[in-house]
């Protein structure tokens, strides 16, 4: 198991398609890559990149996302988020993410999980 530092990063794909746009997720009424599909990406990307390194039984939990979207992106782009572990505070994790797809980046932010037990943080439900 690697130990969690600054700099372990992940990325993770996905294309537009009808069911991550705006209109399809309820946050606009347009045929473009929905912010709320941006974010999972993000946090998916920034949950990959610690993953190896985490002690057995422990996940991470998003916290805090702070991103913008710069520009829409259409059906059929290819979309990629990158997140970056910035900084480690005992449970607290600190990521730089961006998306972006060829023509360049499409959002960019910060976001913060946390390291949980996941017996525990279940058993909070």
């Amino acid at each position: 198991m690697e130990q969690l530092i600054a700099g372990l990063s992940a990325k993770s794909t996905t294309v537009v398609k009808a069911e991550n746009t705006a209109s399809a997720m309820g946050s606009g009424d347009l045929t473009v890559f929905a912010t709320p599909a941006m974010v999972a990406l993000m946090e998916n990307a920034a949950m990959r990149a610690v993953a190896h390194a985490l002690p057995d039984g422990s996940t991470t939990v998003g916290a805090e996302m702070d991103v913008s979207h710069l520009k829409p992106s259409g059906l059929g782009t290819e979309i990629t988020a990158t997140a970056v572990l910035a900084e480690v505070d005992g449970r607290k994790l600190t990521f730089h993410v961006g998306a972006h797809e060829a023509t360049g980046m499409i959002g960019e932010g910060t976001h913060i999980r946390y390291v949980v037990d996941r017996a525990r943080f279940l058993m909070k439900i």
